[in-house]
């Protein structure tokens, strides 16, 4: 028995077809049909039974389904830590970047990287928390960044806090409400309000101070995962932003005094996988993200 038969069994099981799991593995049906049987010959009894035209698992089978995927997933994590060990400073570095992380930490990152380490391949990921965590749990992301408040915590994630932003509504200078003074939201929503999905704890505490017409779907108007986009949306508009003062300030924007004041900020975590060896870079990528995500 070896993982490659592990692996076939796996995508057999998965499909409950011998050709549709040849085709997902680039292999010839006689090939992983021999390969299965070989497994079968190896562990001395059958692992799938045909039914008509359906093919189900066997009762060891079932057994060995149970484990196949935490076999297979340990020696790929073995032979990850090789691949990281004998690469040393050079390798990849893939980083999944939630919406307030991205604007703050994309260009600064690329730049870092390039400069100090122009070996490593950099990917860095945009998309819904969900997306990501999946992609995480996959293998294809090292660790994310994301806001810690969006992230359920589960046995096989390790989120450690890295930082915290003030969170504003902001407008470009020439703005009518930037004239000076406070403003309340019913001034502000007389106009546009751009901003990235609010988690349900920022939506809850914004309803708390400023009542019904704070909810997400009645206030905001114009939505994205990109808010360097929306910042830069508002500047060249009369659309207020509701986000990251960080990031409004480094886009030219004016930050709007509320009445009642807005205390709300992104609580920021480095997710990565529980027992998972480590790249070499992620220690020095969790102090530079620590450093651009405090105010």
């Amino acid at each position: 028995m070896n993982t490659k038969q592990l692996e076939h069994f796996l995508a057999v099981a998965d499909t409950r077809s011998v050709s549709r799991a040849a085709e997902r593995l680039f292999i010839t049906q006689s090939a992983l049909s021999r390969s299965i049987q070989a497994l079968e010959q190896d562990l001395g009894a059958r692992l799938f039974d045909r039914i008509g035209k359906r093919i189900e698992l066997t009762p060891l089978g079932a057994q060995l389904l149970a484990r196949a995927a935490r076999l297979v997933r340990d020696v790929e994590e073995l032979q990850r830590s090789v691949d990281i060990f004998r690469q040393g400073e050079g390798g990849a570095l893939r980083i999944g970047l939630g919406s307030g992380a991205a604007a703050m930490l994309t260009v600064p990152l690329l730049r870092q990287m390039g400069e100090r380490h122009p070996q490593v391949r950099v990917a860095i990921t945009r998309g819904p928390l969900d997306l990501q965590l999946m992609q995480l749990r996959a293998g294809q992301l090292d660790a994310l960044v994301a806001d810690a408040r969006g992230v359920t915590p589960a046995p096989d994630l390790v989120a450690e806090p890295i930082g915290e932003l003030r969170t504003c509504f902001a407008c470009r200078p020439a703005h009518p409400l930037a004239a000076g003074g406070s403003v309340t939201l019913a001034q502000v929503l007389a106009w546009p309000v751009a901003s990235t999905p609010l988690s349900s704890e920022v939506a809850r505490l914004l309803v708390t101070l400023y009542g019904q017409d704070a909810m997400p779907e009645r206030m905001l108007t114009l939505q994205s995962e990109d808010m360097a986009s929306l910042v830069e949306a508002v500047a060249q508009s009369d659309a207020i932003f509701l986000g990251l003062a960080a990031a409004a300030r480094a886009g030219g924007l004016a930050e709007l005094v509320l009445d009642p004041p807005l205390e709300a900020g992104a609580r920021f975590a480095c997710v990565s996988l529980a027992g998972r060896t480590e790249a070499p870079l992620m220690a020095e990528f969790r102090r530079f993200a620590r450093a651009r995500l405090n105010e």
